[in-house]
């Protein structure tokens, strides 16, 4: 991978990082279309830490007063109904679905689930999903009222992100929409619970590739740009899509998924795209 790909996947990333359009699918596009097939599930884990180091950076304050408040219960100064310290639990649980799928489905994320008519599929089908449920919820719960069941409720969905097109964002925000919380209530927990999930995810990748698994080996020099590029990207990201879901609906999204759809469906009909991945004979 060249430098300038690397760049621009980074850009890629922190731009969609955090929408409800699916990052991972849109690397394994891009990643494509520069010809050298798809950038695979270890790059993509790995830059992400540059935006989830991005969310850590933006919520410091909160994350802090979380974690502190949740020692405080493990050791009686404080109650455990204390809100922060509840947060900081529901993180933990609500974390647990996805690794433990994660582990679970190992060799199918790195293959099977990166087929790109899947992703065709989970775009559209999911888009609509998306749109459907935001049109039809309450919009009333804030994160005062998030309960242990919701908590692993949030968990289940944001697991569905192992596919790509399915978006880990979209996921856990549509099952807070479905649940009647306030869009931007279901944006910050959704944040909140990916810090575990996909710095967990991305520290295991780097771990797999440092230790010399064949098929984990990046390109340290422009891995490591991409994830700052997607850091910065991504911090600027978080602030825009909170003032955007506190005003807006997600139809916006929903139509992009769908085009986008459409427009990769035809390039895989046309021959321009490889639904595996694959990089292309010279």
């Amino acid at each position: 991978m060249g430098w300038f790909e690397a760049i621009v996947l980074g850009i890629v990333q922190g731009l969609t990082e955090f929408l409800p359009i699916s990052s991972s699918a849109h690397i394994s596009i891009i990643g494509q279309l520069f010809g050298n097939g798809d950038p695979g599930a270890a790059f993509t884990a790995i830059i992400q830490i540059g935006t989830e180091t991005a969310v850590i950076v933006y919520f410091r304050h909160d994350i802090a007063r979380i974690i502190k408040a949740w020692f405080l219960s493990l050791i009686g100064r404080i109650d455990r109904d204390d809100h922060d310290a509840r947060m900081g639990w529901l993180v933990i649980i609500g974390s647990i679905p996805i690794v433990v799928l994660g582990l679970l489905l190992q060799n199918w994320i790195d293959t099977a689930f990166r087929n790109l008519w899947i992703t065709v599929a989970m775009l559209a089908g999911f888009g609509l999903v998306i749109g459907i449920v935001d049109s039809l919820a309450t919009h009333r719960r804030t994160l005062q009222d998030l309960t242990w069941k919701h908590g692993l409720l949030y968990g289940l969905a944001q697991s569905l992100a192992l596919i790509p097109g399915v978006s880990r964002s979209g996921g856990t925000i549509t099952a807070g929409l479905a649940m009647g919380y306030k869009r931007e209530d279901a944006t910050r927990y959704s944040f909140l619970l990916a810090i575990p999930a996909v710095m967990g995810a991305g520290l295991y990748q780097l771990y797999e590739a440092l230790t010399g698994d064949a098929h984990a080996q990046v390109a340290w020099g422009p891995t490591i740009a991409a994830a700052v590029v997607a850091f910065i990207i991504g911090f600027i990201m978080i602030a825009w899509f909170l003032r955007f879901v506190s005003t807006h609906s997600f139809w916006p999204f929903v139509i992009y998924r769908i085009g986008l759809a459409a427009a990769v469906a035809v390039l895989l009909i046309v021959g321009v795209l490889d639904p595996l991945g694959a990089t292309p004979t010279p």
